[in-house]
């Protein structure tokens, strides 16, 4: 089977988070300092719970890089959880002594619970929620930082920001055609990873007003990718479509409800003529090249980018856990009871941004590598840089 292929392992309080990635190319350069710095940025956040304070994620390459550059061969990679040591005699492969993990029986609204444990007949939530926690995400982070270092090879790179949380929306408005408007050092930087420094006051201020409730937090974000030539993913089948590939992809992480691509939501209430981004001749002098003055599309038409960024978004719910618990009912007595509790954060938007942003990296190099395959680095680069040049001679595209 070729292609990008990915397996992840592991529950929220068990041993270790673990992934599989195939069809890696040989040659990519990669480093765990590459992935650990992926990790870091999920961890970040203001609101964060107990959690983020026992974890320090650090990935350990077991298989499919030597030197600094990758086999060609599967890549392991594993990543501790520290906190297992406090969850052992629940979490533990064997047996546990009689009353030693004590069954969860109540389960929580906005999770998981009730339909998984439906879904496979169990009488304790345990077997359920210790999967569908976004403690996963740390698994599709180390990947998508994998995935990374394949665009580098063709010079395409993925960032995130996030634009709303709690209601309060960030104010800086980026030309959608120049990813060098985000300011990118100032996201970093935040610990709410948005660019709009007044939208962080209020931002904290909403944070500690639903704290001190007892209440959680949801928000927006986006993800930008640049460098992409035209012609990545396919028009023919729904599979080949890589918006709806990345629309799903996206709408696979947990709490997410809703994601669009460019003008999304707002375009289906604009007329055709405000909506569309024209085709024009890129200014200057040399041969005639086709650009677009505007990028409403997001970098995506028929389900192909189209040589302009590519910029998505996704809709975050409150996170279901609430410390002021919701109704709920015991699934051992069906009597009415408060919703179970584990730990929680207040709100966790720019930890998703940077799950988000590592799910785009995935979905894009896979498209990439469908398109151009090669066993190598060199081959990827050759390939990518011939059709690139052909663009360029019949003035379809003009690298930024």
């Amino acid at each position: 089977m070729g292609g990008l292929r990915l397996l992840t392992a592991g529950e929220s309080h068990g041993p270790a988070e673990v992934c599989v990635v195939a069809g890696v190319p040989a040659g990519v350069e990669l480093l765990a300092s590459d992935i650990d710095r992926d990790l870091t940025r999920r961890q970040r956040g203001y609101g964060r719970g107990g959690r983020m304070r026992i974890e320090t994620d650090s990935v350990r390459i077991l298989a499919g890089v030597r030197h600094g550059r990758t086999l060609g061969s599967p890549i392991a990679l594993l990543v501790d959880n520290a906190d297992y040591e406090n969850w052992r005699a629940v979490m533990q492969p064997e047996p546990p002594s009689e009353g030693a993990a004590i069954p969860v029986t109540v389960a929580r609204p906005g999770h998981a619970d009730l339909a998984g444990v439906a879904k496979i007949g169990t009488g304790d939530i345990r077997d359920v929620l210790e999967r569908s926690s976004a403690r996963e995400t740390v698994a599709r982070v180390a990947a998508g930082a994998v995935a990374k270092a394949v665009l580098r090879v063709a010079g395409v790179i993925v960032r995130a920001r996030v634009i709303a949380v709690g209601g309060v929306m960030i104010s800086t408005t980026p030309d959608h055609t120049n990813p060098d408007s985000v300011d990118w050092a100032a996201v970093e930087s935040s610990l709410f990873g948005c660019d709009d420094p007044s939208a962080e006051d209020r931002m904290r201020a909403v944070v500690g007003e639903a704290r001190e409730a007892g209440e959680s937090l949801g928000g927006v974000f986006e993800v930008w990718a640049w460098g992409l030539c035209p012609g990545v993913g396919g028009y023919a089948s729904s599979e080949d479509r890589l918006d709806g590939r990345l629309m799903g992809a996206l709408g696979s992480i947990p709490a997410i409800k809703g994601v669009e691509v460019g003008d999304g939501f707002v375009a289906a209430g604009a007329r055709g003529s405000a909506v569309h981004d024209p085709i024009v001749l890129a200014s200057g002098g040399g041969k005639p090249t086709i650009t677009r003055p505007s990028n409403r599309a997001g970098g995506l038409e028929g389900g192909m980018t189209n040589g302009m960024p590519v910029i998505v978004r996704a809709a975050m719910k409150p996170i279901p856990t609430l410390m002021n618990p919701l109704p709920s009912v015991d699934l051992r007595t069906f009597e009415p009871v408060s919703a179970h509790r584990e730990r929680s954060d207040v709100e966790a938007v720019a930890a998703a941004a940077v799950v988000g942003e590592a799910t785009v990296a995935w979905e894009l190099a896979r498209a990439v590598l469908e398109k151009f395959g090669g066993d190598s680095a060199d081959q990827l680069r050759a390939t990518y840089g011939a059709y690139v040049d052909s663009l360029v001679s019949r003035g379809l595209w003009r690298p930024s």
